[in-house]
C-alpha cells in the first residue's frame, strides 16, 4: 500500500427523525473548520438524506492515511462526535476505503464510464 493512497469515509447514522436536521445543523462550523484548518482533508460532508427522514449521511476524502490520523486527534473530530452523541442512536454504519486509482467519471468521448484509463482498465 502506498502511504499517499487516498481514504474515502462513508456511513450513516439513524437517528429520530425530529432530531436529524438540527443535529446536522449543529455541525456545520466544525464541517467548515475541517474543511478549511485541517492539512489533507478534501472533502468532508454530514447531511440529512433526501430519502430517509431519520438518517445523516458522512462522506470524507482524505489525501492520505496520515491526514486521516491527525484527524482522528484533532478536536474537531471529538466535536463531531459529541454532536451525534447528542440524540440517540438508531443506528450506523461508517466504513473506510483506501483509493487506489482516480479518473474522470466521463471518458474521453464524454460518455460516464466505471472504467479507469489512467488504470489500464
Amino acid at each position: 500500500m502506498s502511504a499517499q493512497q487516498m481514504i474515502a469515509i462513508v456511513g450513516w447514522i439513524d437517528v429520530p427523525a425530529a432530531d436529524r436536521d438540527r443535529v446536522v445543523a449543529s455541525t456545520a462550523d466544525i464541517q467548515r473548520s475541517t474543511r478549511d484548518d485541517e492539512p489533507g482533508c478534501l472533502a468532508y460532508a454530514i447531511t440529512a438524506d433526501p430519502v430517509n427522514p431519520s438518517r445523516i449521511q458522512i462522506t470524507e476524502l482524505w489525501r492520505d492515511a496520515a491526514s486521516l490520523e491527525a484527524h482522528f486527534q484533532h478536536p474537531n473530530f471529538r466535536a463531531t462526535g459529541d454532536a451525534m452523541r447528542a440524540v440517540q442512536r438508531l443506528g450506523a454504519s461508517t466504513m473506510k476505503y483506501r483509493i487506489d486509482a482516480e479518473d474522470s467519471v466521463r471518458g474521453p468521448d464524454g460518455a460516464a464510464t466505471a472504467k479507469f484509463a489512467s488504470a489500464g482498465d
